[in-house]
């Protein structure tokens, strides 16, 4: 009979919407399960849009929350921070970059891919 190879606890993870790649490329990790919806208790879920924050907050308030996307435009990063998401991160990064960002969510921390943070201007006003 198979063993189970997760951890005790792991990371519960829901995608909205559901994305069966993205699921199994997730579960794969060690520490990830990916959840079918709030009743399951995710402590983190990936949302496409700054408008889905809310609608997953009125299911599961502690459920910590990554707008998902696949580049920024203007006004992106600030919408995504005022709708109550814990960060805005790229779709396209390394599995592993994405779970390590899904962790640090669950931990309480605000994520912002650093291709996505606003860049500082120059000394001398030009940037």
């Amino acid at each position: 009979m198979p063993r189970e190879h997760r951890p005790t606890k792991s990371l519960r993870v829901l995608l909205v919407p559901p994305d069966p790649a993205l699921a199994l490329r997730l579960g794969l990790q060690p520490d990830i399960e990916v959840v079918p919806s709030t009743t399951a208790r995710p402590a983190v879920a990936l949302v496409q849009a700054p408008e889905a924050v809310a609608a997953v907050h009125e299911d599961d308030p502690e459920c910590a929350v990554l707008v998902v996307t696949g580049s920024a435009h203007p006004g992106l990063l600030d919408a995504t921070l005022t709708a109550g998401a814990a960060g805005l991160i790229l779709r396209d990064v390394p599995i592993e970059d994405l779970a390590d960002s899904i962790r640090r969510a669950s931990m309480g921390e605000t994520v912002i891919d650093p291709a996505l943070s606003p860049r500082p201007s120059s000394p001398g006003g030009t940037t």
